[in-house]
């Protein structure tokens, strides 16, 4: 499929086999309550940081010459204990996940008391007139760094609700007795004419359950959403036939990407849905990825019938746009486009 007729609607940028069915139980693993290592969390920090001591001048400030001045001797401690704690914090994140949730915020706590006496010990090498505020500095690192582990937290909690609603809604997709009557139709009408092709739709089937069903942790690789988009669409090609025309454009370099479970086979199932399903004629469904550089882009495409407008309540779509910002904040992108009678979805995430 050339889907060069809708690029201007974006902003281009320059397992176990299938037969395994029993897998030992996970242990339970700590998790880490807050992650400092994304761009967006250090643009927020800084800009939180750099806020609070402008507020902070101007308690003190004659004017606002003077407010300047005082904002930027504040700004030379602030900052760069800032970045330090931004840095040590990430530097420590496999660490940090190995202790409970209560020690790890502590922890960020004090290494925000620590960046701060860091942050006075740069204003006093400069040789900043007066006595160093050095217990102040820590108490300020300390109160500011929690309310960065805070923010934090409750946006790590964010990602639950909306991986454990993937989860029930890919189940329930899973399990809706259309999907599994026609797919087990399908592999009886194979039986007998091609038994093969028969059983390898039944492992796909099967591989769908089990990928449903067992906890894949907070991330996966690409090329595992993939895969399981292939099964996915091999199952639906033997009950369309014809009717189904897939075409994928995989870029090895892509797939060590790091994505949500779950993320992709949604979007598949519905190009499949509002493309195949109520045209005659049938359409044409393409899955493509590409590496550019530090970024991947993934493209789900497909044709739509004439008359045909942006199909469906769009929950599959809202889902995986606020779980992939949930994981990779700002450096995710998420966008749609209908054009021509060609439908897609447009994605980034850092490589």
């Amino acid at each position: 499929m050339d889907d060069s007729q809708i690029l201007s609607a974006f902003s281009e940028l320059g397992g176990q086999p299938p037969h395994q069915q029993q897998e030992k139980p996970r242990a339970r693993r700590r998790a880490l309550v807050f992650d400092a290592c994304q761009l967006g969390v250090v643009l927020r920090a800084v800009l939180f940081v750099e806020s609070v001591a402008a507020v902070a001048a101007m308690f003190s400030s004659t004017g606002w010459l003077d407010w300047v001045m005082r904002l930027a001797v504040v700004s030379g401690a602030a900052l760069p204990g800032t970045l330090a704690w931004l840095l040590v914090t990430c530097s420590l994140k496999k660490v940090l996940a190995a202790l409970p949730s209560w020690a790890q915020q502590a922890a960020g706590i004090l290494l925000g008391a620590a960046a701060g006496v860091a942050g006075c010990a740069v204003v006093a090498l400069v040789g900043i007139p007066g006595t160093a505020p050095w217990l102040a500095s820590a108490f300020a690192g300390a109160l500011l760094s929690a309310f960065m582990v805070a923010a934090l937290v409750l946006r790590a909690k964010g990602r639950l609700p909306a991986e454990a609603a993937a989860r029930l809604a890919e189940l329930q997709a899973r399990i809706r007795p259309h999907f599994l009557f026609n797919s087990l139709n399908s592999a009886i009408a194979l039986v007998r004419e091609d038994p093969r092709r028969a059983e390898s739709l039944l492992e796909d089937l099967s591989e769908l359950f089990r990928h449903a069903l067992v906890d894949q942790g907070e991330a996966v690789t690409l090329s595992e959403e993939v895969a399981l988009a292939r099964r996915y669409l091999a199952i639906e090609e033997a009950r369309f036939g014809d009717r189904l025309r897939v075409e994928w454009s995989i870029d090895p370099l892509a797939g060590s990407a790091r994505v949500p479970p779950l993320f992709l086979q949604p979007l598949v199932e519905n190009a499949v849905k509002h493309g195949v399903e109520p045209s005659p004629s049938g359409a044409q469904v393409k899955v493509s990825t590409q590496r550019r550089g530090g970024v991947v882009v993934v493209k789900v495409t497909n044709t739509v019938p004439a008359g045909q407008g942006k199909p469906g309540h769009g929950v599959a779509q809202d889902n995986v746009r606020d779980r992939l910002r949930l994981m990779h904040d700002v450096q995710a992108q998420f966008q749609t486009a209908l054009k021509d009678g060609v439908y897609q979805v447009r994605m980034e995430v850092p490589a």
